[in-house]
């Protein structure tokens, strides 16, 4: 059912330019992989539920929210549907999610994909450890059985990493290669929510200045030094977040995908 999609875009959404402005608001919030709390996504499946770790709002309240998923080895859902739709991004091992009759095409890390709400399908998953980033804008997320499908009117996409589109945002260093990105959903406009891949190059030192009212950051592979964690490593499944006008000062020893969600522009500054 699904078919893999390239994603066209242009350049001219997000600019880069010398940060001089000095952020005020101390608001930067940092989650390590390793502090998650990690609880049942589903607890009417005991054991066999995946978990949940939450990053932001509250999966079971209505905000906005995003969340770590994490599943077993040979894990397959049973076909039900949501009440709500969600985005999700592949962290760790390979996910599958489509139709139940839809033979297994297997998404890597750095793929994404959505999820309407209402739409019957399964999810599986296979590996040593297989996490995908899940987020939505209205909670709460719930799991409903196939007999309360409905058609939204949404179509689902699954876009493997290997058909991501990334563009130079621009030259910055004669040392090592330059940033990138890849848009995935919405435009970088003011007051509009949307997500992109960020690609930092082994050795990048630098500023992200984030512009919108929110502005959530998910590693998806790599390793990043944030200023604010101070000598502690940030890796997959690591989150930090701001809210206003904010800047956040990074460091990279290996090449590094952020996957940012905000609502409004955000640019990218090499020291």
């Amino acid at each position: 059912m699904y078919k893999f999609l390239s994603i066209f875009v242009t350049t001219t959404l997000i600019m880069l330019h010398p940060i001089t402005q000095v952020s005020a608001a101390q608001n930067i919030k940092i989650i390590l992989a390793s502090e998650v709390n990690w609880e049942p996504l589903n607890p009417a499946r005991g054991d066999k539920s995946p978990k949940a770790g939450t990053l932001w709002g509250d999966r079971k309240g209505t905000v906005p929210t995003g969340f770590l998923a994490k599943f077993k080895d040979g894990f397959s859902s049973p076909p039900h549907i949501h009440n709500t739709t969600y985005r999700a991004v592949v962290i760790s091992g390979l996910i599958h999610n489509d139709d139940p009759a839809a033979a297994h095409m297997w998404m890597p890390v750095g793929s994404f994909w959505t999820q309407p709400q209402g739409e019957v399908h399964i999810t599986a998953a296979k590996g040593s450890s297989n996490i995908a980033l899940v987020e939505i804008d209205k909670g709460p997320y719930l799991v409903k059985p196939t007999e309360q499908a409905f058609d939204s009117g949404e179509r689902p996409i699954n876009v493997h990493a290997s058909n991501l589109v990334w563009l130079d945002l621009a030259k910055m260093s004669e040392s090592h290669d330059n940033p990138k990105i890849a848009y995935l959903w919405s435009q970088q406009v003011e007051n509009e929510s949307n997500g992109s891949f960020i690609k930092l190059p082994a050795g990048f030192k630098g500023e992200i200045h984030s512009q919108g009212t929110t502005f959530h950051a998910v590693l998806i592979t790599g390793q990043l030094q944030h200023q604010k964690a101070g000598n502690k490593i940030l890796t997959s499944g690591s989150y930090f977040s701001s809210k206003g006008d904010e800047i956040h000062k990074v460091t990279t020893n290996i090449e590094t995908v952020i996957y940012v969600h905000t609502n409004g522009k955000f640019t990218i500054t090499e020291n």
